[in-house]
């Protein structure tokens, strides 16, 4: 039998994971992908909140849901509003930052992106070692974990940028990346922009 091993992230983590990249992406100054990112924002998963008429559903009890949903619905509101935040501040930053990654390191991360021999897990080492090299650049005034997040999201923006046809798979391997990576420092960031 062959065991897994998780990182402990579920449909939430993927959710605040999708939102933060995608308004990072949408919240980038200079991005040409209109027509990529609307397509790509029909494939991401609808909250289930969304997906379902809550209001008038029996519970156990008896009871209606509509009062306890209602709440849900409000946090999740201003939880994804507090992500739209971040991910405005952090593309921001990347705006910033932009000039200073090598245009070598995305043509080579474009050409990765386009051997589709390789599968997502050596994409996403690959893009891990673009990464590392990209943060050998980078001021060490910012804190580690918001400086690989931050250019996670700007790399997968430039090879976009670079090739427009790869922004779902780039999209993915950088979900994939971050809930290997930093789900627990989003997680946080998240938390704390919240309290």
């Amino acid at each position: 039998m062959e065991s897994k091993v998780s990182n402990g992230s579920g449909p939430q983590d993927e959710r605040i994971t999708n939102l933060l990249v995608f308004g990072f992406l949408q919240n980038c100054s200079d991005y040409n992908l209109h027509e990529e990112l609307e397509l790509l924002g029909h494939e991401l998963p609808v909250p289930a909140y969304l997906k379902e008429d809550h209001d008038n559903e029996l519970q156990t009890d008896g009871n209606r849901c509509s009062y306890f949903l209602d709440g849900g619905v409000r946090d999740s509101e201003s939880q994804e509003e507090i992500i739209q935040d971040i991910a405005r501040q952090l593309a921001q930053i990347g705006d910033r930052m932009d000039h200073s990654i090598h245009p070598g390191l995305v043509n080579n991360l474009a050409m990765q992106f386009m051997n589709v021999n390789l599968s997502e897990e050596d994409r996403r080492k690959h893009l891990a070692a673009v990464l590392e090299q990209a943060m050998q650049t980078y001021p060490k005034d910012m804190e580690k974990e918001k400086t690989m997040l931050m250019l996670a999201m700007l790399l997968a923006k430039k090879v976009a940028d670079h090739t427009p046809s790869l922004l779902c798979d780039v999209f993915h391997t950088i979900m994939n990346l971050i809930s290997q990576n930093l789900l627990t420092y989003v997680r946080n960031l998240v938390r704390n922009e919240m309290d």
